[in-house]
């Protein structure tokens, strides 16, 4: 079910999923009853608690949410939680899952950076929006996504993106004008203050 797993901090696990783990959104006509029926058993497989684990319906902007477990799922393309599991879902765009410590536990945030997200700076919202919450030493993990030479653009989107993330300038492997998202976030995760 993982394509990647590890422990990051004390009781803190970060993971991307694979295939195995079937689909695992409500809003791309599935059954909803097998969907959250993934959802349970991915949680079990995490060690989270049943009905803990916090999706977003992700729009392609900026905006962050701050989630307790009352929360319900946000229209945004970030989530912040104080040790609250998160989860982000992704085709091509890059799932970023982001750790920090504070006095009060674990700071987490997960991240959907596709093109307009890396172009309006979701990830250094959401690691601003950590540090509100007193995060510091934050770490940044990401997740399988489409690559730089892989992903053809019109040369008018790479200037106009590249323009405002200068890392996502990219050709693609047949030499057409492409986008870089994953070196784009990279910049933005080590440009932050508390990023890493």
């Amino acid at each position: 079910m993982f394509h990647w797993r590890a422990d990051i901090l004390p009781g803190v696990s970060a993971a991307f999923t694979d295939a195995g783990a079937g689909n695992l959104a409500l809003h791309v006509g599935d059954n909803p009853a097998a969907v959250l029926e993934r959802r349970s058993r991915l949680e079990q497989s995490v060690g989270a608690e049943s009905g803990s684990l916090r999706f977003m319906n992700q729009v392609h902007g900026n905006t962050v949410a701050m989630m307790d477990a009352e929360s319900p799922a946000p229209e945004a393309d970030a989530m912040v939680s104080l040790g609250l599991p998160l989860a982000v879902m992704v085709a091509d765009c890059i799932p970023v899952l982001l750790a920090g410590e504070s006095g009060s536990g674990p700071v987490l945030a997960a991240v959907h950076a596709g093109r307009p997200g890396i172009a309006n700076g979701v990830i250094p919202a959401a690691v601003d929006s950590m540090e509100s919450l007193g995060a510091s030493r934050i770490r940044a993990w990401l997740g399988p996504s489409i690559c730089g030479s892989c992903y053809e653009v019109p040369a008018a989107l790479r200037e106009e993106v590249s323009a405002l993330v200068p890392a996502t300038r990219s050709t693609t492997s047949w030499g057409t004008p492409a986008l870089d998202l994953p070196a784009g976030a990279r910049a933005q995760a080590r440009g932050c203050r508390g990023g890493g």
